[in-house]
């Protein structure tokens, strides 16, 4: 699991990259699906990211700013930096002892909901990728080359025997 947060965690900063090389009303623009624009769904996964692993599973009280607060490229990319010194510690020290234990999870619609934690972290690995994936198609629309959501070559299960000698 450790190596999909990775991988996600890459291809997020590979997205903010991206962005520095697109004007920012590009990024604001309204767009089909998804949470609309390019930067707020960017956001929103640091958000999601960062309100179930330390609000949600760890029950850590946490104060997530709204996009109005934050709504600039860069301001998102600190965000991110805050969250993922959080996060990390919290999904390198994961084991195989926490994957069913419970936490209740409260709806928009304020009702309770038990969530096994492994499906929870899943979960969130699942909609980072959904999200970078409106992102390809909105990066085709204008024209740019997306962000590689590829796995393979980032360097993450590279051991001695995956070298070509």
């Amino acid at each position: 699991m450790l190596k999909l947060f990775q991988y996600n965690w890459q291809v997020r900063n590979d997205w903010f990259n991206w962005c520095e090389t697109v004007d920012a009303e590009e990024l604001m623009r309204r767009r089909t699906g998804g949470l609309g624009s390019i930067l707020p769904t960017l956001y929103h996964i640091v958000a999601v990211e960062y309100g179930w692993l330390c609000g949600g599973i760890q029950e850590r009280p946490i104060i997530i700013p709204s996009f109005e607060e934050i709504a600039s490229l860069q301001r998102i990319k600190d965000f991110s930096a805050r969250c993922h010194q959080e996060v990390a510690s919290f999904v390198h020290s994961w084991n195989e002892n926490m994957e069913e234990r419970i936490m209740i999870d409260i709806t928009d619609d304020g009702e309770e909901e038990a969530h096994a934690c492994g499906e929870v972290m899943r979960h969130v690995i699942a909609h980072e990728i959904h999200h970078i994936g409106q992102l390809s198609v909105w990066a085709r629309e204008i024209g740019k080359k997306p962000v590689t959501a590829n796995l393979i070559g980032r360097g993450l299960y590279t051991t001695d025997e995956t070298k070509i000698k």
